[in-house]
């Protein structure tokens, strides 16, 4: 697999918020959203036995796979691997292309391409300036145990600040909703 990077943090996103995982950044994506916030096209080649012994030196057994998008280079044989040496597997998808079966949480963020799942474990929605009644339609029609909606990170203080009001506001009219805010970069970490 082609791996941008791996590294050991806290979730700072969505359902598993504040929880120790290894992310396992995994290079490239079929969609180039204009507020992707992620540099993921550069990597390495590494073998799932070099990146389960690279991830072995952490604590915890929650990984979680994300990108780019994780489902172009995803087996089922790396999942089983991962479940192998006792981990709990989340994987950070588009939802624009199957993942194996065997995945214990999946968080969608779905862009506007069409999402090919019909029930994933979250649904984590980027709400951009101005809210966008289609895209918040399109992520409701996907069964999901939990639905997220994250202001949408344009780079300016002012904007943002307006942005997550503007969220606040639609989830306050919207209760099927929650707020998740990227408390990675309110706390200056990974």
């Amino acid at each position: 697999m082609k791996i941008n990077e791996i590294f050991y943090s806290l979730q700072g996103e969505g359902y598993f918020s504040g929880t120790p995982a290894v992310f396992i950044r995994l290079s490239g994506c079929n969609l180039k959203c204009t507020f992707c916030d992620t540099q993921h096209e550069d990597g390495r080649v590494m073998t799932e036995a070099e990146i389960i012994e690279q991830i072995k030196h952490y604590p915890t057994k929650h990984v979680i796979i994300t990108g780019g998008e994780p489902s172009l280079q995803l087996t089922t044989e790396f999942v089983g691997l991962l479940h192998d040496n006792g981990y709990f597997v989340q994987v950070e998808t588009n939802g624009t292309r199957t993942l194996p079966s065997n995945v214990d949480w999946i968080t969608c963020s779905p862009k506007s391409a069409p999402v090919v799942h019909n029930a994933v474990n979250e649904i984590k929605l980027v709400y951009e300036p101005g809210g966008s009644p289609e895209a918040i339609r399109r992520a409701l029609s996907i069964k999901a145990d939990q639905y997220y909606l994250q202001p949408c990170d344009v780079g300016d203080k002012a904007k943002n600040a307006h942005i997550i009001a503007e969220c606040i506001d639609y989830i306050k009219s919207n209760p099927c909703w929650r707020l998740s805010l990227q408390t990675h970069k309110i706390l200056n970490i990974r």
